[in-house]
């Protein structure tokens, strides 16, 4: 693809085309993958992102199919469908319709929206933890809303308390936003352990392969940090504006993201400017697909045999565009305590549970490890994070995190908190409009927890 074509991507349609998209995909996962309410989240996770726009917005549900089809204005019309472990895609001409195949279609049938019968929640172990949730979980009176949707605090490796919104059960999986990245540096460190990967080499991008191509000098590290500054979009925030951003027309409108990241040009020298950017992370997914065996079930079955599986990972749902590669940047649905066991492979180095290396040796301080170019931030390698004295860390420790604690991080309010010194992950997942990602109530929710740990900790 040239650079014309490249840019001839920007065009009316696919503005239009974004409200239209993130509707069919977004309902398509909540109901179909999460067993949510559509209504409810449609109120809640999409109609107030679009503002007046939303309004023009009309959707309607096929669950015998497991379709969402989307109008927006009566012009643009969109269709996601449900590819059972694969979960949903808008289908563009020419698609594939779906993955799914016959042996998948028996795990799904045994799966989706597993009962909840017998299912014990952890309460609080201590008036002061359950104090901390109800903090976390007090809704404001008006806009913005919080709408924590599920809190889980594991201790020593024990869940010590838990709390779920009306609706939302331990057997819920919830969209982490770019938590899905963190996941995404996981599946590089296991390439890398298994001596498949070199972060520091030339990125195996076959579109930048010539010699005379400045690209062809950007590093998976830099990809990682943030730093290869291809020229794309911004992914830090999310709203009606965004539909003109070239990160969020990728996100929803495009069949195959990454042959579009892989044809932008660069905006300066790699390692240059620090840029958060989705481009950089549906390439380290592309990469991650090529090594597992280029395709949607060879990558599908990897994810869950080298991460998943031995990390005790149990009810999450990566999705995927329609090339067959992982949507490894903001498309990740787990259970909340799905999220807080991720959280403890990094609190234990890359060890698993039943004490397998999944990452390599020192890849948790790589990950979480300051990007200096960052420092406004606070990033790390596919984390943010409190170690490495920037700015940002500074706020972020006065307001009650640790030094030494890092997190994954998503849009709305998503965390993965994972805190060394006190053997600690506390995993907030909502739809929070609340400044800064719900960060205030998420540091007093840090700082709280801690204190009410137990005096032998």
């Amino acid at each position: 693809m040239t650079q014309r074509k490249v840019r001839s991507q920007f065009s009316l349609s696919r503005v239009a085309g974004v409200p239209a998209h993130f509707t069919s995909h977004q309902l398509c996962s909540a109901v179909f993958v999460a067993g949510l309410d559509p209504e409810e989240y449609y109120r809640e996770a999409i109609q107030p992102r679009f503002g007046a726009v939303g309004k023009l917005i009309r959707y309607e549900i096929d669950r015998e199919q497991r379709e969402v089809s989307v109008s927006f204005a009566g012009v643009v019309n969109s269709r996601a469908i449900h590819d059972g472990p694969y979960g949903c895609r808008v289908i563009h001409p020419g698609d594939v319709c779906r993955f799914e195949r016959d042996q998948d279609r028996g795990v799904r049938s045994q799966s989706s929206h597993p009962s909840t019968t017998g299912l014990e929640l952890v309460a609080p172990k201590s008036g002061a933890l359950s104090e901390a949730l109800d903090h976390i979980f007090t809704e404001p009176t008006s806009a913005p809303h919080r709408w924590t949707k599920a809190v889980v605090v594991l201790h020593r490796s024990q869940i010590i308390a838990e709390r779920y919104a009306p609706g939302i059960t331990p057997l819920t999986p919830l969209q982490g936003w770019s938590m899905t990245k963190s996941v995404t540096n996981a599946l590089i460190g296991i390439l890398v352990r298994k001596s498949m990967l070199d972060i520091y080499a030339p990125a195996p991008i076959a579109e930048w392969s010539g010699k005379n191509d400045p690209r062809h000098r950007i590093t998976i590290d830099q990809m990682l940090r943030m730093l290869s500054c291809v020229r794309c979009g911004q992914s830090l925030h999310f709203g009606w504006w965004t539909i003109f951003d070239a990160d969020t027309q990728m996100e929803f409108d495009m069949a195959d993201q990454g042959a579009f990241a892989a044809n932008v040009g660069l905006r300066d020298d790699p390692g240059s400017e620090w840029r958060y950017t989705n481009c950089n992370y549906i390439l380290l997914s592309r990469i991650i697909r090529d090594a597992a065996g280029a395709g949607a079930t060879s990558t599908r079955q990897f994810v869950e045999r080298e991460l998943f599986s031995p990390a005790g990972i149990e009810h999450a749902t990566l999705e995927y565009d329609s090339a067959g590669t992982p949507l490894g940047t903001i498309h990740l649905w787990a259970t909340a305590r799905d999220w807080a066991r991720f959280g403890v492979l990094y609190l234990r180095d890359g060890v698993s549970p039943s004490g397998q290396r999944i990452l390599p040796e020192g890849w948790v301080d790589y990950s979480a490890r300051l990007t200096p170019q960052s420092d406004a931030y606070g990033y790390g390698a596919g984390f943010w994070t409190q170690r490495g004295n920037s700015s940002a860390a500074r706020e972020r420790i006065a307001a009650g995190m640790p030094a030494d604690s890092f997190m994954a991080r998503g849009n709305q309010g998503q965390y993965t908190i994972i805190v060394p010194s006190e053997d600690l992950v506390i995993v907030k997942v909502g739809t929070a409009y609340t400044p800064d990602d719900d960060i205030v109530a998420v540091e007093r929710l840090v700082r709280e927890v801690i204190a009410a740990l137990p005096a032998d900790k």
